[in-house]
């Protein structure tokens, strides 16, 4: 089952970062279709935030298609979002992980290493004509 993160600092609004977290899960295939989501009152208690934040979160994941609530039961994933491409996340993992490894040798902090991963995708993105 999925946890919650809540970065009050992070700018993204509690429930925003609620539905990018299960997108996020649902492309990198840690959450399938017929997986439960933890019940309103479990993420309240987890990472201490309002109920209708989570209410809010869930009825967006509904209205992408994306979950489904059943009264008195919960939330489920209704379907993913990994692509044929998930097969090849392990390696890529690892190469990531390297370079990572290679960045905070280098000196570099994670608001750094976000800050260089960003422009290197923008700039590449950009190359492609995507931006």
């Amino acid at each position: 089952m999925i946890e919650f993160r809540i970065e009050a600092k992070s700018g993204v609004s509690p429930y925003r970062q609620i539905v990018n977290q299960v997108r996020q899960a649902l492309r990198l295939g840690l959450l399938r279709e017929g997986d439960q989501l933890p019940t309103v009152k479990e993420v309240v208690a987890a990472v201490a935030i309002n109920p209708n934040t989570v209410l809010k979160a869930y009825r967006e994941l509904e209205h992408e298609g994306l979950a489904e609530g059943r009264p008195g039961v919960g939330t489920f994933i209704t379907r993913s979002l990994a692509g044929s491409s998930l097969a090849a996340h392990q390696a890529l993992r690892k190469d990531l992980d390297r370079w990572l490894t290679k960045a905070r040798r280098a000196g570099l902090d994670d608001d750094s290493i976000t800050a260089l991963f960003e422009d290197t995708f923008r700039g590449t993105l950009a190359d492609e004509g995507v931006a």
